[in-house]
């Protein structure tokens, strides 16, 4: 088996759409990252969900999440608020986000490698042709799993 047959489509942003449109998607469609293309339409980066609500917390509440109980619910809403005029480029900078790329020959085994190894639940399948960049699909870490048990027979 080879990853171009797991690969699927996925629902992405650019870098330069709205933050705040990248977050409704995230959350309206339960994604487990955010997939981030460039203007170039290759993948710019791949950014879990869990480190995008990272990126709008305070850096005090990031770094002692005990100070999380003192600022208690109310200031829930300015999370979210953070996003107002932020492109996704600011939110999810690629220097912190570069994204775990796989060829379309690449073998299962490997994208788990990868998916482990950059802590990614998403990998993208792209075929290059030259200096092209063409994204073919993705696997989740989901699509994976499913394609682990049912080799198992189980």
């Amino acid at each position: 088996m080879r990853v171009h047959d797991l690969a699927e489509p996925y629902p992405f942003v650019t870098t330069d759409d709205d933050a705040m449109d990248a977050a409704r998607m995230l959350a309206e469609q339960s994604l487990p990252a955010l997939l981030v293309l460039g203007a170039d339409g290759q993948p710019h980066a791949i950014v879990p969900g869990s480190q995008l609500i990272r990126q709008l917390l305070p850096a005090y509440v990031a770094e002692d999440p005990a100070l999380a109980c003192v600022v208690g619910e109310r200031h829930d809403g300015e999370l979210a608020e953070r996003l107002a005029g932020l492109t996704v480029a600011e939110w999810a900078p690629r220097r912190l986000y570069p994204p775990p790329v796989v060829g379309p020959d690449a073998r299962p085994m490997e994208v788990a490698a990868l998916m482990a190894r950059t802590h990614s639940p998403l990998v993208a399948v792209i075929e290059r042709d030259g200096d092209q960049v063409m994204l073919l699909g993705t696997v989740t870490a989901a699509r994976l799993m499913q394609h682990f048990i049912a080799a198992a027979g189980l």
